[in-house]
């Protein structure tokens, strides 16, 4: 496909291990800005947050007509009605005002002692003084994962501070609400995601009233990448909707059994993109009938293993790597108090440390959910996909040509960087830098792996973003600590150079990054200046290209038509076909359209597959799907008459699966698959084989 022009980580419960896994009463009162400052709301709470942000926030286009700022990829506005709806204290907003928005769980009260999931996270005790509004004593904290983030007034700070796109994914997890001990709702997945969609559309009409009506706040839900970029034209927030939850459609797996259809699947993704949402996770933290996982490490990863058995009754299983991407470790670790829980005579396995990737790839179901996604030109999240997953994934979309692939929180193996790059797709940082739960992570953390990447940003022209997880179970920047050489100087500038922005106060409290960390949504901008300076201006530029960048990947897909088959039901002759008293496996098998039948040869090397299309027309593009018996040397070759050939591609380093092989048009009416070396002991093996003009 075309390319962009380059611009320049003590053994606990299953229950506790699982956790991580995951005052307008008073009236409105008139802005002192309004009718002047389109930014500034003609109403707001009071009382309320401060913004302490001066300053017009910058509209329009750079010279070249690209959209400018920050992309947070991966955030989760509304994880408060998540999990039960009593995992995360705190909401987003209320029509009650921020004293009933910004307290703790009522668990909490009166010092924190069934804070469960805190003491879990963050270590001690869990003790903590609840009070919220107007204190805000203990939090909301960079290492506290239990308490509200995404106060609306926060977010609107990051949006003055130059942020453009905001991806809020709806967010849950079925096992961690089952086995948690406070609840106010059922733990099904999909009712949790239909809240989650409904509230953050009442959030944008919630902030409307506040500028005037309908459509005129500056947080603004966009269904489609043209709207998202008028949006930013105007100067606002364009929000999209995305899905990142562990059991979509229902379709968990029991004993390797799926418990849910086609028709599942169909109806699941029509009901989300009406909603709105237009990327998605297919599988998080468990297995299930779409993919297998990308695991936890150490203890961790081991209660999770549990988790999984005592909700599907299978344990995750390992094989050895085939390439140099793998799975995150599990073997070695124990957690004895987890295995408790386990059914007597039942063991956690014990894992090869050789053996890293875990056997379970994209599943039938899972690929039809794949192409359902691609069909209704959605994104696919990678994230969090076990690598034989991610690997056929790619292959699927590099097989149509789609972009619509995103890395939105570092939970991708980094080698598929490249692989993202060269579809178009997109790729962000998780804000903590070292990944989740990654100790206690720095500007400098995340500004050393931004820099590592750079090379491939530069050779494909891309921005970077960065996700910041926020009401996620991630953890955020630490503080660098107020004795630092080169701390954030209060009031800085914002990247444009438009606004100023002094320290942020909510209340009675007021957050400095330099002592506090990245405490809340409303220090993002405060922490891309800790990244200025530990990292330099390069760093901060591929960020401030992020929402241009994601838009780009947005819109490809958006864009994206199928190619027409010219192989589809085409005259088939091969060297011979296995013979089988049951099954035919003739030449035409791989080219009917049916996944589930195939051609293959005799165990022998140098045979072949030729395919007349009926009459000459452009072909650049060659896909082969292989059964397990496949080609490891092979070439394509085409012809306008069927005698004088041409060879076109070719490989020695064949490994199976799906295979695209893409060559300069040429006129063929003919085109054959010229085995030279099997990849097996069988013979050759193609479910399907197709060609294309593009």
């Amino acid at each position: 496909m075309t390319r962009r022009p380059p611009h320049r980580r003590k053994p606990l419960t299953v229950l506790s291990l699982l956790l991580i896994v995951m005052a307008m009463a008073l009236g409105p009162t008139p802005s002192s800005a309004a009718g002047t400052d389109w930014w500034a709301p003609t109403a707001r709470p009071a009382p309320d947050s401060e913004i302490n942000v001066t300053g017009e926030p910058f509209k329009g286009t750079n010279s070249r007509g690209e959209v400018r700022g920050f992309v947070d990829a991966h955030n989760h506005l509304m994880a408060n009605e998540a999990f039960g709806g009593r995992l995360i204290c705190g909401k987003p907003f209320s029509e009650q005002g921020i004293a009933d928005a910004l307290k703790d769980c009522p668990e909490h009260y009166p010092d924190g002692s069934l804070a469960v999931f805190d003491y879990i996270t963050r270590g001690g005790d869990g003790k903590h003084d609840p009070d919220g509004w107007p204190t805000f004593k203990d939090w909301p904290a960079y290492d506290s994962m239990t308490h509200q983030q995404n106060y609306y007034a926060w977010v609107e700070r990051a949006w003055r501070g130059g942020q453009r796109v905001l991806v809020n994914d709806l967010v849950t997890n079925g096992v961690i609400c089952s086995v948690y001990f406070f609840k106010d709702r059922s733990c099904d997945e999909m009712t949790s995601i239909r809240l989650q969609a409904k509230l953050t559309y009442d959030m944008q009409d919630y902030i409307d009233e506040m500028y005037g009506g309908p459509g005129k706040g500056w947080f603004r839900i966009v269904k489609d990448s043209a709207q998202a970029r008028e949006v930013i034209k105007q100067g606002k927030l364009a929000v999209v909707l995305g899905v990142e939850t562990s059991e979509p459609f229902g379709c968990k797996q029991v004993l390797d059994v799926a418990q849910c259809s086609k028709a599942d699947i169909d109806r699941g993704l029509d009901e989300l993109h009406e909603l709105g949402v237009r990327s998605m996770f297919l599988c998080h933290k468990m297995d299930n009938a779409l993919c297998g996982v990308r695991f936890d490490e150490g203890g961790l990863g081991t209660a999770i293993n549990v988790g999984q058995f005592l909700s599907t009754g299978t344990f995750w299983k390992t094989e050895k790597c085939t390439g140099p991407q793998a799975d995150n470790p599990i073997g070695g670790a124990s957690a004895p108090e987890a295995e408790k829980d386990l059914p007597d005579g039942v063991k956690v396995p014990s894992y090869a440390a050789d053996a890293q990737c875990n056997t379970r790839g994209l599943t039938d179901l899972g690929e039809y959910a794949v192409r359902g996604m691609m069909k209704r030109n959605m994104m696919l999240e990678i994230d969090h996909m076990s690598v034989k997953a991610t690997g056929r994934v790619l292959d699927i979309f590099e097989s149509e040509s789609y972009p619509g692939v995103l890395s939105s929180h570092s939970w991708m193996d980094l080698n598929w960087t490249e692989r993202v790059y060269n579809l178009g797709g997109f790729v962000a940082q998780i804000m903590s830098g070292s990944g989740h739960l990654g100790g206690k992570p720095t500007s400098e953390e995340f500004s050393a792996e931004a820099k590592r990447t750079n090379a491939l940003r530069d050779k494909y022209g891309v921005g970077y973003g960065f996700g910041t997880d926020m009401n996620g179970i991630a953890g955020w920047p630490a503080p660098r600590g107020a004795d630092t050489s080169n701390p954030v100087k209060y009031p800085f500038r914002s990247v444009d150079g438009g606004s100023v922005l002094d320290k942020q106060t909510t209340g009675k409290r007021t957050w400095d990054l330099n002592t506090d960390g990245a405490s809340h949504y409303g220090l993002v901008p405060d922490w891309i200046e800790d990244i200025r300076l530990v990292g330099g201006q390069d760093v901060v530029d591929d960020l401030f290209r992020g929402a241009e960048s994601y838009l780009d990947t947005w819109g490809a897909s958006e864009k994206h038509e199928a190619g027409v088959n010219l192989a589809a039901n085409s005259s088939a002759s091969a060297s011979s076909s296995e013979s089988n008293p049951f099954t035919s496996y003739a030449p035409g098998r791989a080219v009917d359209g049916q996944s589930d039948t195939r051609w293959a040869s005799d165990w022998s090397d140098a045979q072949w597959l030729k395919l007349d299309l009926g009459s000459a027309s452009q072909v650049s593009r060659v896909t082969l799907n292989w059964e397990r018996a496949y080609g490891k040397a092979y070439r394509i070759e085409v012809s306008t008459d069927g005698t004088n050939w041409r060879s076109v591609w070719s490989t020695t380093a064949g490994d199976g699966g799906l295979d695209t092989a893409r060559f300069t048009g040429v006129q063929a009416r003919y085109v054959r698959i010229q085995g030279l070396e099997r990849g097996t002991s069988w013979g050759y093996s193609l479910s399907e084989v197709g060609v294309y003009r593009d």
